[in-house]
């Protein structure tokens, strides 16, 4: 998107320029699983052709990438360049503003990917930047810097999080025999992938349909992540959508409290029972909280991104509310019959009803296929 700062920015097109946003991008990655609710963001100072500092914000609350940088840079800093991979701020939050640190540090030119949407900021600090007289441009690899942070931008943009719905079905595109038995449809592999998206999540939400039925932990489990690095999360939010609060007390979920959210409808004595074991309560009005209420509620709690793992019922509901930005599909290669559940509950009659979508990436993940989808 283009930049909404009025005043007039030099452009950066060079192969350096390009070359040098490309790393801050990349810095900025280490950043996937450990930042929320901040973006994810890298920077680069250069002078004379030479980088000097690197750094990246690693986690809500600690220094910005600027920082960090500039820290490694020392007086090498003046009269040098900064790429930076999102607007430098300008208001002092947690930690101080780093449009003002890159001004005193004395650079002469910084290039930013893109321009903050956040209210405190947007156009603020590059803003803030020219007025000390520093040369300043936005906009390069404005798309990749776009995908890095799809959660914090919908959010600061649009008032909601980032929503993926993860599904594994069979060949015939069922997720479950009609008992409810499921594991386990998709293999080891599939499953160790999973945890790849459930750590880049803020949270993961499910009904208490799949409490009841499967009492699962959704958490992160180091031993699946084999030889890669185990992300080191502060926490990962889990949230059961349960209107009634029928969560049970001894479910495995409860047992990890400090990081569990029930959603419901008007308060009761359920409610009440998993507050005292220290389950935080969020409550709608009404019996059945709705998908678009539920997700706007979590945006304002500073929620980024959510992972969707739930039956067809409540994943179908926030699909057909529109609520959902990507499919993660993972298909085994194996039949489950016609008596099986399906995929989702969806109440679509006719061929003009449908719901396409546009597979952006498929790949084997063991013997399984995952297709990742968004909405056409």
């Amino acid at each position: 998107m283009r930049s909404t700062v009025s005043m007039k920015l030099v452009p950066a097109a060079s192969m350096d320029d390009r070359r040098l946003m490309a790393r801050a991008l990349e810095l900025a990655r280490r950043g996937l699983y450990t930042t929320h609710p901040n973006p994810r963001v890298g920077c680069v100072i250069v002078r004379d052709g030479e980088v000097v500092g690197e750094g990246y914000h690693q986690y809500a609350g600690g220094p910005h990438a600027e920082v960090y940088a500039l820290a490694q840079a020392g007086e090498r800093a003046r009269g040098a360049c900064a790429y930076v991979t999102l607007e430098p701020c300008s208001h002092q939050g947690r930690t101080p503003p780093c449009a003002q640190a890159l001004i005193q540090a004395g650079v002469r030119r910084v290039v930013a990917a893109q321009e903050d949407p956040n209210p405190l900021v947007r156009g603020r600090g590059l803003r803030l930047l020219q007025e000390a007289g520093i040369e300043v441009s936005c906009g390069l690899l404005e798309n990749e810097a776009e995908a890095l942070n799809p959660g914090f931008l919908r959010r600061m943009r649009g008032g909601l999080p980032w929503v993926r719905v993860k599904m594994a079905c069979s060949l015939d595109g069922r997720t479950a025999m009609a008992s409810g038995e499921s594991q386990w449809i998709s293999a080891a592999p599939a499953r160790r992938d999973v945890q790849r998206w459930r750590a880049r999540s803020h949270a993961i939400l499910t009904g208490i349909g799949s409490v009841l039925a499967d009492d699962p932990r959704l958490d992160l489990r180091a031993e699946l992540w084999q030889d890669e690095d185990f992300p080191q999360r502060s926490s990962l939010l889990r949230l059961v959508l349960d209107s009634h609060y029928r969560t049970p007390l001894q479910a495995r979920l409860v047992g990890a409290a400090s990081d569990l959210w029930v959603l419901g409808g008007e308060e009761n004595a359920g409610a009440s029972a998993l507050r005292s074991q220290g389950v935080r309560i969020l409550s709608f009005a009404g019996d059945r909280p709705q998908p678009r209420e539920v997700l706007q509620r979590l945006a304002q709690e500073g929620i980024n991104e959510v992972l969707i793992e739930a039956g067809p019922r409540l994943a179908g509901s926030f699909v057909a509310a529109h609520c959902v930005d990507e499919l993660l599909l993972y298909m085994a290669p194996t039949l489950l019959g016609s008596a099986a559940r399906p995929l989702l509950e969806l109440p679509l009659q006719t061929m003009s009803e449908q719901l396409r979508w546009q597979v952006i990436d498929q790949r084997q993940v063991g013997d399984d296929w995952r297709l990742h989808m968004r909405r056409a």
